[in-house]
């Protein structure tokens, strides 16, 4: 299906208390028989620290033109805001969606988060811990639930250590100026709250990815499929980080995006 999208940039999803947070929206024409539409909040890489929501747009398009409601956000970088001000950042985006689900045709049941690199941490993040209230933080539309029915996470750091070595971990220093405690470490890492219930997952690695290890999405899926989690698992040969930006393989992971919502949504 390909439709004409309509884009609203730098609509306001909350505050953190000292500016306002914004998000571009990429809608579908409304459907001829009333029916909502899905729901896609893209949270962008950059370490935690650079990076702004531009960076997935082409991702909010294509999910527009597929009849999803996409919407690409920013989050408080390092060093304005420091875990878990980004977390709370994310999982207030997802709130604002289900909290004006009528306004913007979207089913508030059926939302989903998809994150690359950094944003895939943070919607990995975001899928696994809705039922923490402490990680909620105060961005906006309380009480209204962050749950997702599915999750993407492109390249994404899922376990952390503050020292020593992990298959598949990646040093709390990237996170965390100064690296922190093993606590910390636990609490920031995905992996933490796999379990039965998990929202379905996909990850998408490069074999060749020096800045997040391959084997980060693999302890993850190895974990999801353990916990009885519908999981997916795709491992691009011989492919570098970000190796999603542009050209055919970027194209692929797009379309393998697509499928798995349209599967899960």
């Amino acid at each position: 299906m390909s439709t004409r999208i309509e884009i609203t940039e730098g609509v306001v999803f909350g505050t953190t208390g000292r500016r306002e947070l914004r998000a571009d929206i990429f809608r579908p024409p409304d459907r001829a028989d009333g029916s909502l539409h899905p729901g896609v909040v893209f949270v962008h890489g950059g370490s935690w620290r650079t990076g702004d929501r531009t960076q997935l747009r082409g991702y909010g398009v294509l999910v527009g033109r597929e009849g999803f409601v996409g919407m690409c956000i920013e989050y408080r970088l390092i060093p304005e805001g420091t875990y878990p001000d980004n977390l709370h950042d994310v999982k207030a985006a997802i709130r604002w969606m289900r909290a004006n689900a009528a306004e913007l045709g979207v089913d508030p049941e059926r939302i989903a988060v998809e994150g690359n690199s950094a944003g895939a941490h943070l919607a990995l993040l975001a899928a696994g811990t809705s039922h923490r209230s402490e990680l909620e933080g105060d961005g906006g539309n309380p009480g209204v639930s962050s749950a997702v029915r599915c999750v993407v996470g492109i390249y994404p750091p899922t376990l952390f250590t503050a020292g020593g070595s992990r298959r598949g971990a990646v040093p709390l220093m990237a996170l965390v100026d100064g690296g922190g405690s093993d606590d910390l470490a636990t609490e920031a890492s995905p992996l933490t709250y796999v379990r039965p219930g998990f929202p379905p997952t996909m990850l998408i690695h490069g074999t060749h990815d020096d800045v997040v290890p391959a084997a980060a999405s693999l302890v993850m899926y190895e974990a999801l499929i353990e916990a009885g989690v519908p999981a997916e698992l795709h491992m691009v040969a011989d492919q570098p980080h970000g190796f999603d930006a542009t050209g055919e393989l970027g194209r692929q992971a797009a379309d393998n995006m697509v499928h798995f919502f349209t599967r899960y949504l």
